[in-house]
């Protein structure tokens, strides 16, 4: 019995089957939930009647709860999801995941400030920190976990270039502070601040805030910007070639199925 409902649980909290109404209704749910959390946390950035912001407190309040049950649920059949781990294993190994964590951040703001004394300034930062509960729709949503199988899959090739990049800033900021600092010394001080003017040099944004004056340093921002165009293309070039390879992969999973009839699940012969 107990090993049922504990199956039964974890079916219906996992994303939803096709054929199973009970965890698609609880997907809707959830997903509603998440939705109108993020409603409340920009409405709270305006001045609203002291009724509504009550009427809000409320449901955040409804929502810590739920979101609570969720998060111990999903450490309880932690065990069904890793089944190759022992018990112990499998809730440690979910409580440090990615969603495991996420979901952990959106209910931990609400619990703190009744364990520790916190300041409000603190406490405002935690409320905020309640936004991140948007990426606990990452589960029902295909979207999401495309784009975490392409961070995923082209992870090495996204530091390296990243690395390069930030090489590239490094450097440009210690050349640019030398060749300034003499004419401009409060804009380009150190190496440190002169790295403001590389980040927007480099993305090609270009506030200008901060700029050269000199000839040498016009000839360097010159270069960096072209530089830049290049180098921070890269890492959008490697997720458009990653987004192409999965979707490619999708395709071609979709046309071997067709090719097999989906009731003896022997080979379609044309």
């Amino acid at each position: 019995m107990y090993r049922n409902v504990k199956k039964r649980t974890f079916e219906i909290i996992e994303s939803a089957h096709n054929d199973d109404i009970k965890s698609k209704i609880f997907d809707i749910f959830i997903i509603s939930l998440i939705v109108i959390n993020l409603v409340i946390v920009i409405a709270e950035t305006f001045t609203l009647p002291e009724q509504l912001v009550n009427v809000l407190d409320i449901i955040e309040d409804i929502s810590i709860g739920i979101f609570t049950v969720e998060y111990m649920l999903r450490i309880w059949t932690a065990d069904l999801l890793y089944p190759q781990y022992s018990p112990v294993k499998a809730r440690l190994r979910y409580i440090f995941s990615f969603m495991a964590l996420i979901d952990l951040l959106a209910i931990l703001p609400a619990y703190l400030p009744m364990i520790i004394p916190i300041d409000l300034r603190v406490l405002r930062i935690l409320r905020t920190i309640r936004i991140f509960r948007i990426f606990k729709i990452n589960r029902y949503t295909n979207a999401l976990k495309t784009i975490g199988q392409v961070f995923k899959n082209e992870a090495s090739q996204l530091i390296s270039s990243t690395l390069v990049v930030g090489l590239l800033m490094i450097i440009a900021s210690v050349l640019m502070y030398n060749i300034e600092n003499a004419a401009q010394p409060e804009a380009f001080s150190n190496a440190i601040e002169t790295m403001w003017w590389a980040v927007s040099t480099l993305t090609t944004v270009g506030y200008g805030d901060v700029y050269p004056i000199t000839a040498a340093g016009r000839v360097l921002s010159t270069i960096i910007a072209f530089l830049g165009i290049g180098m921070v293309a890269i890492p959008t070039g490697i997720i458009t070639a990653g987004f192409t390879k999965i979707t490619n992969k999708e395709k071609e999973a979709k046309k071997d199925k067709k090719d097999f009839c989906p009731y003896c699940g022997h080979k379609i012969d044309e």
